[in-house]
Order: structure tokens, then C-alpha cells, then sequence
């Protein structure tokens, strides 16, 4: 026994320490989330007004029985009775209002379902966004925690040089205070990214540790096609449009049902009655009736509201119509403008790059130079600070284009 919970435990123990992609945590996401749980229910609640929509097709049966007792009898009627009711109704036409009302629950169910689509894909850009920002986060503890490195080595040098009177005191101050500020800042970093942590956490539901993540997206700029491409398969793919398109269709179907209520309705009505001088069926007397009829009717006026519903129905239409077309407007510029972000941010992760490598030789040159006494400390602390803010600017940009592709990626539901 306690060699299988050894084994048990050791298992347990590898599935949570296995590492984890930017793929699975948004799978993990999809699996957890309960908005997805929501409209996975908004989707049976639409598969409900299809059946609603449909039950018109089908005849109405009705069944009664009712019981009277009067305070004396009449010529036609005995002082106890009892009446058995059955009809059965059935609408042979209408206007055509089920055939649309039918059409019209199946293109809203339709809508349900792309927009669940949409929730999905803004799911896991909300993950890669997470998960990029933990990986930013943890660049910058990098960075804060070299500067404090290279700081603390040359306020120890400093403090070595204070001793033996090379350097004055105001000297080593202006060192220590730097060395400070770098011991904040690095704090201020561990936080940032256990708060980045804890918003994973959260987007996937789930518990997960920051050295289960692998990272390795990121070890290659992405690339990405010619706008027009993407600009085709964003209105074609993006369900925001699809939703919008299907539920234009629906209000569509829902004005032909409106006219439904300006043409004649037919019926067809079957109904059994039975009357009984008794409260029972046991009575002395009892009179039977089969009935069968054709009913044609039509409202003549209702004080114009059919014609109210119809325009109201027309007026909808036209504001989805509206409302597509603007968002097709919306998302072109919104993706134009991400194109312009990721090209402009492709282009500083170079410029950050090389101005790593400038800041690095310049801290080198400046720290002999101050160590041979040409050079003052502020100087050298200068050519720190230049190289602490290229590598931020380095993962600053870095982290831009990994946004800005993650975003275009949604704008064309590529997740």
C-alpha cells in the first residue's frame, strides 16, 4: 500500500510539474471557463425557440370537464350536471408566420453559435496576452536583477576604494543610492510578475506555477502575410460579422412573419361534448355532440398595430445593417492600425538590439576609464542606466510585436 501512494504521488507530482505551451493553456482555458459553460446554455435555450417555433405546426388538444350545481333546475337544465369538453384545433394557414417564425429561431440559434466562436478566440487572446505578459514580466526582473548585480559589484569596488582612500565619501553615496534604487525596482519587478501570474491563473482557471511555462514562442519574432490577405480573411472568418450577418437574416425572416398578421387565418377545429344531468356519468339524461368545422378569418383593424409591428420589424433590419456595416469599418481601421503597431514595433526591436550591444561596449569603455580615474561616477552610473533602459527598450518592443500578432491572429479568428 505505501508503495502504490509513492507511485501515486509521484505521478501526481509530474503532472503538475509538467510544462506547459501558450496551445495547451488556452486548451486548459477553453476546458475551464464557465462563460463557455454560459453560452454553451445560451445555445440549448436556442435550440428550445426552434422547438417553440415549430410546435405551431403541430394541433392543439384540449380536454375539459366541468361541474355545475344550481339552486334549482330548469326547463334545460337539471340542478346538478356535468359537461365533458374535447376539441381538437388545428391552423392550416396563417400567413406564413410559422414558416418564418421557424426560419427566423434557427438563424438566431445560428448567431449563438458563432458568437460562442467569438467568445472562444477572445479566451485565448486574453491567454496569449497573459501568457506574454508573464514572460515580459520575467524579462524585466532579468534586467533589474543584472543592473542590481552590476551595481552591487561596483559599489563594492567603490566601498574597497572608499577605504583606502581613493574615492571620497559623496562618491560612494551617490553609488549606494543607485544600488537602492536598483533594490526597489528589482522588488517592484517580482511583483509585476506575480500579479501576471495570478491573472494566468485566473484567464485559465485554473492553478498553474511560472516555471511550468515553457516560453519557447518566443524565441523567434513571428512573421506575417500581406494586409489584403488578412484583411479577406478577417471579413470573411471574423464572427462579430457572422453573428451580425445571421441575425440580420433572422429579423429578416421575423418581417415576414409580421405580414402574417395582415392575411386571413385558416383553422381546422374537430370537438366532442357530452352533458350529463348528473355530477357523475351515471346520469338519467345525457345529450352528446360531435362538432367539425372550417374557420376563415381575418382581422379587418386592430387600430393599425399589425402595420406598427411590420414597419418595427423593417426598422430592425435596417439597424443591423447599419450596425454591420459600421463594424466592418471598425475592424479594418482597428487592423490597419495593428499592422502600422506591429511594423513600427518589428522595426525598434532592431534598433533596442543594437543599442544593447552600444550600451554594453559603452559601460565597458566607461568602467576601465573610471577605474583608471579619467571618468567620474557619474559617469559610469550613466552608462549603466543607458544599459538597463536598452535592455527595457529591448523587451519593451520584443513584447509589442508578440502582442500585435497575437491581436492581428484574433482580428482573423486564427487561434
Amino acid at each position: 500500500m505505501k508503495l502504490f501512494n509513492l507511485v501515486i504521488a509521484f505521478f501526481l507530482f509530474t503532472g503538475a510539474a509538467q510544462a506547459a505551451t501558450l496551445t495547451e493553456l488556452q486548451q486548459e482555458a477553453l476546458n475551464n471557463r464557465k462563460i463557455i459553460e454560459k453560452y454553451q446554455a445560451n445555445l440549448e435555450i436556442g435550440k428550445k425557440n426552434v422547438n417553440l417555433a415549430k410546435s405551431r405546426y403541430y394541433p392543439s388538444v384540449d380536454f375539459s370537464y366541468t361541474v355545475n350545481a344550481l339552486d334549482e333546475s330548469s326547463a334545460i337544465e337539471n340542478k346538478e350536471n356535468s359537461v365533458a369538453y374535447g376539441a381538437i384545433t388545428w391552423n392550416l394557414f396563417s400567413g406564413f408566420q410559422d414558416k418564418y417564425n421557424v426560419k427566423s429561431a434557427k438563424l438566431s440559434r445560428k448567431a449563438e453559435e458563432i458568437r460562442l466562436q467569438g467568445i472562444k478566440q477572445d479566451i485565448q487572446l486574453n491567454v496569449a496576452l497573459r501568457y506574454l505578459s508573464i514572460y515580459t514580466r520575467k524579462a524585466s526582473l532579468n534586467v533589474a536583477e543584472d543592473s542590481y548585480a552590476t551595481l552591487l559589484k561596483i559599489y563594492n569596488d567603490a566601498e574597497n576604494r572608499f577605504n583606502v582612500g581613493l574615492i571620497k565619501k559623496n562618491e560612494l553615496l551617490r553609488f549606494k543610492v543607485d544600488l537602492d534604487n536598483a533594490v526597489i525596482t528589482q522588488k517592484k519587478a517580482q511583483a509585476e510578475l506575480d500579479k501576471s501570474v495570478q491573472l494566468l491563473r485566473r484567464e485559465i482557471d485554473t492553478d498553474i506555477e511560472p516555471e511550468q511555462l515553457l516560453f519557447s514562442e518566443f524565441d523567434q519574432l513571428p512573421g506575417i502575410r500581406d494586409y489584403n490577405q488578412y484583411e479577406t480573411e478577417m471579413l470573411k472568418n471574423r464572427s462579430e460579422l457572422q453573428t451580425l450577418q445571421e441575425l440580420t437574416q433572422a429579423a429578416q425572416a421575423q418581417t415576414k412573419a409580421a405580414y402574417g398578421s395582415i392575411y386571413p387565418r385558416v383553422d381546422l377545429s374537430s370537438s366532442y361534448l357530452k352533458y350529463n344531468d348528473d355530477f357523475g356519468p351515471a346520469g338519467d339524461i345525457y345529450d352528446e355532440e360531435i362538432r367539425t368545422k372550417l374557420t376563415l378569418s381575418i382581422n379587418l383593424f386592430d387600430g393599425f398595430s399589425k402595420y406598427n409591428r411590420v414597419d418595427k420589424a423593417k426598422l430592425i433590419v435596417d439597424t443591423l445593417q447599419y450596425d454591420l456595416i459600421e463594424l466592418e469599418c471598425d475592424l479594418k481601421t482597428q487592423l490597419k492600425n495593428l499592422f502600422l503597431d506591429y511594423g513600427v514595433s518589428s522595426e525598434n526591436v532592431e534598433v533596442a538590439q543594437s543599442s544593447i550591444e552600444q550600451a554594453e561596449e559603452n559601460l565597458r569603455i566607461t568602467r576601465m576609464s573610471y577605474q583608471e580615474g579619467i571618468e567620474k561616477e557619474s559617469d559610469l552610473l550613466d552608462a549603466i542606466t543607458s544599459l538597463s533602459r536598452a535592455q527595457y527598450n529591448y523587451v519593451a518592443a520584443k513584447s509589442e510585436v508578440f502582442a500585435n500578432y497575437f491581436k492581428i491572429t484574433r482580428a482573423i479568428e486564427g487561434f
